[in-house]
């Protein structure tokens, strides 16, 4: 009955309801988009594609894009080359100073760092759609279609997949103005969620023929996926507070304490980032071996890195995911300036003296909770390997864990926050009884 006293709840509020109805539509036109083929690409001729898709580096593409990567759609491009140029901003804007002058213009500069970051996106969009017609030419060949080799033809088939990836970018955005949630974000989730249905239905149905324990072994599968869920938001959601006592004021002739607040420190501040970096750099030996087998060489030790379910792959892709998450951490937490901003604030941590005393406290700290996040994360990175080695399908096993996963539970929880914000806004009950639903506000976005 709450439930349903909830749903009725957020249809009476028109702006939230207008929200979600927006929400949906521009949904809907970003899921039709996904089957819209490129003009001059037989669909019927797409087979081997979508047998590339079906593992590894091109299936992670294919998630994202909702599965237009794989239907050689207008959009196969997906939003991932705007990530990729938000991503390259990001670390400019730590490293360059010029870029770090334009963060402190406040909203000025904000907008000139989005602008080059959409031309940035552009360029990337032209290497990548080039690269991608590549690819689908060979695959076609291998199943003995030759693709046209016109020039006119590439030019024009990397124009609509820049334009695809920029609408989907811009829907993004109307999502973000018009909608609710973090469009681009929500886009991500949606491509991500696509694929759940069919592969969920297939894993149950192979599960369901087997002769001893099929649907045992399903209900155990669904109980430790909910099990893995459940420590994915655990993760999204941890933090270790920071009590801060800000000084006594004197206005005129009254004292006024200063109120106590904390500093939300994430135990888990670099978000995806480490499991995106470590999967670009474990992709290099899988692309080294393809090079050794058509010259007839062979590497033990890189066909070991290139098993996605070998014990050496796992152990090295776990360290790269730990490494990176002291990496990313670094870069995006700065104790000396959140020490500057307590002392210029007038606040200070109870029992540590303000300045430099205060900024080892905090890089103390974020180091010692950052090494359980690390850990935590590389665990739920590889549980898609321990997956297959259990039996579970290949499709099925990338919601076990891994990008996929901390992606739709991060974006779920800011998105039930927005509702539920705007229900208690309008002085109507939150969806959770126990408490208010906690998101990633205050971390450092991945995407």
């Amino acid at each position: 009955m709450r439930a349903v006293d909830t749903i009725k709840n957020i249809w009476k509020i028109e702006d939230l309801r207008k929200r979600i109805i927006t929400t949906l539509l521009l949904v809907l036109i970003y899921r039709l988009g996904t089957f819209i083929v490129l003009p001059g690409v037989d669909p019927q001729a797409l087979q081997a594609l979508s047998s590339q898709t079906s593992g590894g580096l091109m299936a992670l593409l294919d998630m994202f894009s909702g599965g237009a990567f794989s239907n050689a759609s207008i959009f196969a491009l997906g939003i991932m080359p705007y990530i990729s140029a938000s991503i390259v901003m990001q670390l400019a804007a730590i490293i360059i100073p010029s870029f770090q002058k334009l963060q402190r213009e406040g909203e000025s500069g904000r907008k000139k760092i989005n602008q080059w970051t959409r031309y940035l996106t552009v360029i990337i969009l032209i290497f990548q759609g080039w690269a991608y017609l590549i690819n689908l030419d060979v695959q076609m060949r291998s199943a003995g279609i030759v693709m046209s080799s016109d020039l006119w033809f590439k030019l024009s088939s990397v124009i609509i997949m820049a334009g695809g990836s920029m609408f989907v970018l811009w829907l993004g955005e109307r999502i973000t103005d018009k909608g609710i949630g973090n469009g681009i974000s929500f886009i991500i989730m949606i491509g991500i969620i696509a694929r759940l249905p069919h592969a969920l239905f297939q894993e149950f149905i192979s599960r369901v023929e087997e002769k001893t324990g099929g649907l045992v072994m399903f209900l155990f599968e669904m109980l430790f996926l909910l099990f893995v869920i459940a420590g994915a938001i655990l993760l999204v959601q941890g933090t270790r507070k920071v009590a801060v006592q800000y000084a006594k004021r004197i206005v005129g002739n009254k004292q006024y304490g200063g109120a106590r607040q904390y500093i939300p420190l994430k135990v888990n501040a670099a978000n995806v980032m480490p499991i995106i970096f470590a999967q670009a750099i474990m992709f290099i030996p899988m692309s080294v071996v393809g090079f050794f087998n058509n010259t007839g060489e062979t590497n033990s030790f890189i066909q070991a890195l290139s098993d996605v379910q070998g014990f050496w792959y796992n152990f090295v892709f776990s360290l790269l995911i730990i490494a990176f998450t002291y990496f990313y951490t670094a870069i995006t937490i700065n104790p000396t300036q959140m020490a500057d901003d307590l002392k210029r604030n007038n606040g200070f941590i109870p029992g540590v003296k303000p300045g430099k005393a205060t900024k080892e406290y905090l890089d103390e700290i974020m180091s010692r909770i950052t090494l359980p996040g690390a850990i935590f994360l590389a665990i739920v990175a590889i549980l898609p390997a321990f997956a297959r080695i259990a039996g579970i399908s290949q499709q099925f096993s990338q919601f076990f864990g891994g990008t996929s996963l901390l992606i739709l539970v991060g974006v779920v929880l800011d998105t039930l926050q927005q509702v539920e914000s705007h229900l208690l806004m309008r002085h109507y009950d939150g969806l959770l009884k126990s408490g208010r639903i906690k998101g990633r506000t205050g971390s450092i976005a991945a995407y």
